[in-house]
């Protein structure tokens, strides 16, 4: 019998990281046979989804999931400090993942442990794989240009002594590896110009990504060739655009609701709809979700709009659906817009996305959702909100012209703390949307969406850029058993 190479998955505690890590896994599985894969799952006291998430999966050969949550009373003692809360989280759970290793054999004795996949947020646990004498790498789901962006403040904090909060409300332009354009302070992601813990922590996790074996991107050659010629220790694999397309998880439609959209959808005519969804996390105040009506009404586009109601006000939670949406609408909007627009809750993405009526997306440029709209070939509208999403808009916009602004400098606080948070008028938003859904063909936003559509499925089979990436990953894994 043939020994397997058994790699250990530790994606972060939310059901965007473990989904993705999902994805990955399952492309590595069908990919070669000589592998097999424990994904260990860790849960925060707050529900992210990630239980409904495994739920709704089929099984799948060579692959387990190993719940190793620790006790609430041990999160519980460090919950008071919001700043350090999610690395002390990590930290708490090395005595499992070492029990695990130690006790299991896997529960498969015809495998040998090859390494760790880590999540970027989990870089502690390369002690432990340190511990056991196996490579750590990394599956990283966001972008290239963020990773470089992120290894060149690295830089300048740790190795050039910069105090880079002097960019925080700067109107200063950055020369940037990996980037093409002069990069202006004001959409830096804010983590790399505030000074708190939580910065130290982020950064400490960047210098320590420098010690893995491999990083594994969910981006491909086509699409970020600048950022990932910038990139060269460690050892890149450009394996994307990695995606999910299953739709299962955290606030999922009944199968009624989503038969609902898409018959709402098949109605309509070809390239003819622009689709407003802000993200698993993504939500509005009812003073910003009026300017939008305002505007969809005002531009005259079909509209397919997901509306989430925010969590309360201070609390760290989903958005969920409202019961009665006309009750935050402006009044007589939904009568005036029946047959031309619809409001849903929350909404199945790649369903609609890869939908024929599709135009335009109105999006937050989390990365996932950035990877789904150009895989179907459908133009962005940028509405950053949280993390790195600034910074995705400005690359879409500015670096690959694959997307037009709504706004690219907005920031939402995570938290919902925002004391004054910015209302974008009716107007802005109304002029985004007409530029995004201008012109049909002749758009050249939209001929650009269509061409990266093409070179997204191009590089994903075999012969493509990722197809080969993903290939040397696997080779440089089996290696380390060998």
């Amino acid at each position: 019998m043939t020994t397997k190479a058994e790699l250990v998955f530790i994606p972060s505690p939310a059901a965007g990281h473990l989904i993705s890590a999902v994805e990955i896994a399952e492309l590595i599985l069908n990919r070669d046979d000589r592998l097999c894969i424990s994904i260990l799952i860790m849960k925060l006291p707050m529900d992210f989804g990630i239980q409904s998430y495994i739920e709704s999966l089929s099984s799948i050969p060579r692959l387990q999931f190993v719940d190793i949550t620790v006790d609430e009373n041990t999160i519980g003692g460090f919950m008071s400090n919001k700043e350090t809360f999610f690395m002390n989280f990590i930290q708490s759970h090395k005595p499992k993942v070492k029990d695990f290793l130690n006790n299991s054999s896997f529960s498969r004795s015809n495998s040998r442990l090859a390494g760790f996949v880590l999540d970027m947020f989990c870089t502690p646990m390369i002690d432990v794989a340190n511990e056991f004498c196996v490579p750590s790498y990394i599956f990283y789901t966001s972008n290239a240009a963020f990773l470089a962006l992120c290894f060149h403040f690295e830089s300048l904090k740790k190795e050039h002594h910069i105090d880079t909060s002097k960019y925080k409300n700067s109107n200063e332009e950055l020369t940037i590896p990996g980037f093409k354009n002069p990069y202006p302070s004001k959409f830096l992601p804010r983590l790399t110009t505030d000074q708190s813990a939580m910065t130290t922590t982020f950064f400490n996790s960047i210098t320590r990504i420098k010690e893995m074996k491999g990083i594994m991107v969910n981006t491909f050659a086509d699409l970020e060739p600048l950022p990932l010629q910038s990139l060269s220790v460690p050892r890149i694999y450009p394996v994307g655009p990695v995606l999910n397309f299953k739709e299962g998880g955290h606030g999922r439609n009944s199968q009624s609701e989503t038969e609902s959209i898409i018959k709402w959808l098949d109605d309509q005519p070809e390239s003819s709809v622009v689709f407003l969804c802000f993200g698993s996390m993504g939500s509005f105040e009812i003073e910003q979700i009026k300017e939008i009506a305002i505007a969809l009404e005002c531009s005259g586009h079909r509209f397919l709009w997901s509306l989430r109601r925010p969590p309360p006000k201070g609390q760290i939670g989903l958005p969920s659906n409202y019961e009665n949406v006309e009750q935050v609408l402006p009044e007589g909007f939904i009568e005036r817009t029946n047959g031309v627009g619809k409001v849903i809750g929350w909404a199945p993405q790649v369903a609609v996305l890869s939908h024929r009526a599709m135009g335009g997306f109105v999006s937050h440029c989390g990365w996932n959702s950035v990877l789904e709209s150009l895989y179907f070939g459908v133009p962005i509208a940028t509405w950053p909100l949280h993390a790195e999403q600034q910074m995705n808009a400005f690359e879409l916009v500015k670096e690959l012209g694959l997307g037009v602004e709504i706004r690219m400098d907005y920031f939402k606080d995570f938290h919902g703390n925002d004391e004054n948070v910015e209302i974008v008028g009716a107007k802005e938003i109304e002029s985004g949307i007409r530029q995004l859904m201008a012109n049909g063909d002749k758009n050249e936003i939209r001929r650009k969406a269509n061409e990266m559509k093409e070179k997204c499925n191009a590089a994903m089979k075999e012969g493509g850029s990722s197809y080969a990436a993903l290939g040397l990953l696997i080779e440089d894994v089996i290696s380390n058993i060998s």
